[in-house]
């Protein structure tokens, strides 16, 4: 099949169109006449996942490898080292980001993976009405994603009004109608800034909340004939417990 027909499909099924303006979502790496026989999907691209790859493989990642600008392509540097082994190999890449956040990640997420309903959805937030112990609900959002520790800005003993989004999303702080965020990739002056505004906050990581991607997207590949196999990349992280 050619991915011209693999990208109409991802086209119906979540819009390239709704990504952001920064954003780099669609065709990266190929040609839209290429045929190919085999779909992976992952959240990022690393070595190890090229290295496991069939050649004339389509990869379907969430994050784009191709970011900013590129200027140049030294291969001994990210991400051009990484490009250069998926050109030697004929692996296509198709990104699916910003536009996959607001059809589809958050939503599963909130739904499937921490089991509320959503009560309002605004853009990228998902709003959750929830009545539950700060504690008791910090330790749930932690098992739900597999967390290795809570990392949380408590303000209030009592969560009554959740607001969620997969990612990296603390630039949306100051916009939501909630006492209680959950994101990730929070930082120290996030925490501080949140904190002077009353607005508990729980760190649910940026691999651990989005590397859902693929097995969401599998579900909705699997009528198109072709093999679909999850090859998610590693998480970055690894922790070391004294």
């Amino acid at each position: 099949m050619k991915i011209s027909k693999i990208y109409e499909f991802l086209n119906e099924l979540s819009p390239f169109d709704l990504q952001e303006k920064w954003d780099n979502s669609g065709l990266l790496i190929g040609s839209f006449n290429e045929d190919i026989s085999q779909i992976a999907l992952s959240i990022d691209v690393d070595e190890k996942l090229i290295d496991s790859l069939e050649n004339d493989t389509l990869l379907i990642t969430h994050h784009p490898i191709i970011f900013g600008g590129l200027k140049q392509l030294e291969f001994s540097k990210y991400p051009a080292n990484l490009i250069q082994k998926m050109i030697k190999k004929n692996i296509s890449n198709i990104a699916m980001h910003t536009n996959f956040d607001q059809t589809h990640l958050n939503e599963y997420v909130a739904t499937e993976i921490l089991g509320y309903k959503i009560s309002k959805k605004d853009g990228f937030v998902a709003y959750l009405d929830i009545d539950e112990d700060f504690d008791v609900f910090a330790l749930k959002v932690s098992t739900a994603f597999g967390l290795k520790c809570v990392r949380s800005v408590k303000c209030s003993q009592r969560v009554k009004k959740v607001a969620f989004t997969t990612g990296s999303g603390c630039s949306l702080m100051r916009s939501l109608d909630a006492d209680c965020f959950l994101t990730g990739d929070v930082k120290y002056h996030d925490a501080m800034e949140a904190k002077s505004i009353n607005l508990s906050l729980i760190d649910i990581g940026h691999y651990e909340s989005e590397h859902f991607f693929a097995e969401i997207l599998e579900k909705n590949l699997k009528n198109l004939g072709l093999k679909v196999i999850i090859a998610s990349s590693e998480n970055p992280f690894t922790y070391i417990h004294p």
